[in-house]
């Protein structure tokens, strides 16, 4: 993605650039970045101020360099929502495709799931569709397609920066229903491991969102492929399918298949058009 992909981005994703510059060249500047994203330099001085309070890189005198202890803890939403963005937006238009009218659809919580509930929610074929989530976040983002869909919202114990909905009395509902198609997100998926989360009361509700529903999908973006977590979600056996992006590296997506798992690697060539992940930050 050329930088002037990212002039005038929303906050989230000139921040989570600024990482990736940062992560490259192991210094960035004021100036430089003024110019790249085309804003202020007041408006870099707090994006720098954001992340420094995050414990994701240090200021110094005219820019900032790679922090000595990164943060390794789970990010809020709207942090994530930059982090691989492009690449999230084609995860969500090839999902997208795979919902049909009359299904019955159960979207997790995070960044990836709001782009594919945006999706959704352009695609004016669809009607009759029932929706169940955990997510607030998801859950206004498909608010836009009533009364084509009906949106269940799960209910239970709201987790702070996530906008998520976890035990005690999330996972109820899951005993009542059974649906067509689940999509679920993650922070690992790993062949030894499986698909694994960060946070361990959101990775017990995924677990029983797989098993309320007859085709479980996993999304996941390039950079969780590889990667394993405290909590464990479910074997790789225990899932339909992983849709990924360009960004997932070959051996581990090698390993995946070799194990007997439907693995999807969406490249650049997905059309996005008409998917506005920026319209998600509200």
């Amino acid at each position: 993605m050329s930088d002037l992909e990212f002039v005038n981005a929303p906050a989230p994703v000139r921040r989570a650039r600024i990482l990736e510059l940062l992560a490259a060249g192991g210094f960035v500047k004021v100036t430089e970045l003024s110019v790249v994203f085309g804003v202020s330099e007041v408006t870099i001085r707090s994006d720098l101020d954001a992340l420094e309070s995050a414990g994701q890189l240090d200021r110094v005198h005219g820019g900032a360099v790679t922090s000595a202890t990164p943060r390794r803890t789970e990010p809020a939403f709207e942090e994530a929502l930059g982090s691989l963005w492009d690449e999230k937006l084609r995860i969500a238009a090839h999902a997208a495709a795979l919902v049909s009218p009359g299904d019955s659809v159960i979207i997790d919580v995070g960044t990836t799931a709001a782009a594919l509930a945006r999706a959704l929610v352009d695609r004016a074929d669809l009607h009759d569709v029932v929706i169940i989530t955990n997510g607030l976040k998801i859950a206004l983002e498909l608010e836009r397609a009533l009364p084509r869909f009906s949106v269940i919202v799960t209910g239970g114990t709201l987790r702070a920066l996530q906008h998520s909905l976890v035990n005690p009395m999330a996972d109820g509902l899951f005993d009542s229903l059974h649906a067509d198609i689940a999509f679920i997100g993650c922070n690992g998926v790993d062949v030894e491991h499986g698909i694994t989360n960060i946070n361990l009361p959101e990775a017990e509700i995924k677990r029983r969102m797989l098993g309320a529903a007859t085709r479980r999908i996993v999304l996941a973006d390039g950079s969780k492929i590889g990667q394993v977590h405290l909590g464990r979600v479910a074997p790789v056996g225990g899932v339909d399918s992983v849709i990924t992006g360009h960004s997932a590296r070959a051996a581990p997506l090698n390993e995946l298949r070799e194990a007997g798992l439907d693995v999807t690697r969406v490249d650049a060539g997905i059309d996005v058009a008409g998917i506005d992940v920026a319209g998600i930050e509200r």
